[in-house]
């Protein structure tokens, strides 16, 4: 005899998926509203963003001097000024041949996947479907396309130029301000909130910021060890456009898995333009060794404890943030999933039941059971 369903149970498990359904659309609604009222601050934002950023990059210089008794607006300055000119000897030494350049670059790119191409069309493949070679050639006209419409809007984009200005000056002043101020910044914001919130919101920033510092420190780190590895290798085959390549590396190493990839996909291709087939699997068996050399050593050695996401999820964040917001948004969407991690796991402990004590044993003075 078939079992017969509880009324009272399936009210009770219709009203719960009820009520659960009702919660989750109140925060996606929450979360719309949050993403929207952004887009519209982005102006705002995105200078705050790369303050921030910066900050971390700069905040162990600027702490050391004020651990050896600088006065914090001194630290700021010095630290600031020294970036500036850190900035400025990049921009004049690497920036400006990578610039002149980048038209080489991308016409050796579009040159190594034609070969790719006529490579796949002859044997032992033999793939000569007419609409995957249409399909090809629309793909790379419209990447010709795309490259010089960016070219254009670079060189006469007024308007792009003047907002990157003011983003920069922007960020530049925040990220003083963040170096001189900083410290005060959490108790500050823990006297303004009420209750609860007054703990929690510092204790998740304090956590985001280390994070978020430990992350951007020690890809700028690996990505400089990667472009100088990779870099020497490309110089040592007598491959063209070292610079821009290393360059290139360095940038891509912000961006976990796919900047990796992509990087040594267009050396790869650059080499085997110029030198041959030979010289471009040199290249890439250097690209590898250095993967792994930056995975099993570099990573362990300079990054003291990882941001705690599995790579799925870090591959998965770069591409919706690549197809949302395009390099900005794979150039941020691995710390912002970082600091998703950190509320999540700050959220789920004090939400967890606090372990069960036995009998006879003495609390621990150091732990605090939320209210």
């Amino acid at each position: 005899m078939l079992p017969t369903l509880s009324p009272a149970r399936t009210r009770t498990a219709l009203r719960t998926s009820a009520r659960i359904s009702a919660d989750l659309l109140l925060v996606l609604v929450m979360l719309t509203v949050t993403l929207w009222v952004l887009g519209r601050m982005w102006s705002i934002v995105w200078p705050l963003v790369v303050g921030l950023l910066l900050t971390t990059l700069t905040w162990p210089a600027a702490r050391f001097l004020r651990r050896h008794g600088w006065p914090p607006a001194l630290a700021a300055s010095a630290v600031t000024v020294l970036f500036l000119l850190i900035a400025g000897g990049v921009v004049t030494l690497i920036a400006v041949p990578v610039a002149s350049q980048s038209g080489e670059l991308a016409d050796g790119v579009v040159e190594g996947i034609q070969k790719l191409r006529d490579w796949a069309a002859g044997p032992p493949l033999n793939i000569g479907d007419d609409q995957i070679s249409q399909a090809f050639d629309t793909a790379v006209a419209r990447a010709q396309d795309g490259l010089g419409s960016a070219v254009t809007y670079v060189v006469t984009g007024v308007s792009t130029v003047v907002n990157g200005v003011i983003t920069a000056v922007l960020a530049l002043f925040l990220m003083f301000f963040f170096l001189k101020d900083g410290p005060r910044f959490l108790p500050w914001l823990a006297r303004q909130l009420p209750g609860r919130l007054a703990t929690d919101v510092p204790a998740v920033a304090a956590r985001s910021w280390d994070t978020l510092g430990a992350f951007v420190r020690s890809q700028a780190v690996v990505g400089f060890l990667d472009a100088v590895l990779i870099g020497l290798g490309l110089w040592v085959l007598d491959v063209p456009l070292v610079l821009p390549l290393a360059v290139l590396t360095f940038v891509s190493a912000f961006v976990p898995i796919v900047g990796a990839l992509f990087a040594g996909f267009v050396a790869v291709l650059i080499a085997l333009v110029s030198n041959g087939l030979t010289d471009a699997l040199i290249v890439l068996a250097i690209i590898v060794a250095v993967q792994q050399l930056e995975g099993n050593v570099f990573q362990p050695m300079i990054q003291s404890r990882g941001l705690g996401l599995h790579a799925a999820v870090v591959l998965l964040a770069v591409t919706l943030g690549g197809s949302l917001a395009g390099i900005v948004g794979s150039l941020l969407a691995v710390p912002v999933a970082a600091v998703i991690a950190v509320v999540w796991n700050y959220v789920r402990e004090q939400l967890s039941d606090p372990p069960e004590q036995l009998e006879g044993d003495e609390p621990h003075s150091g732990v605090v059971v939320p209210s």
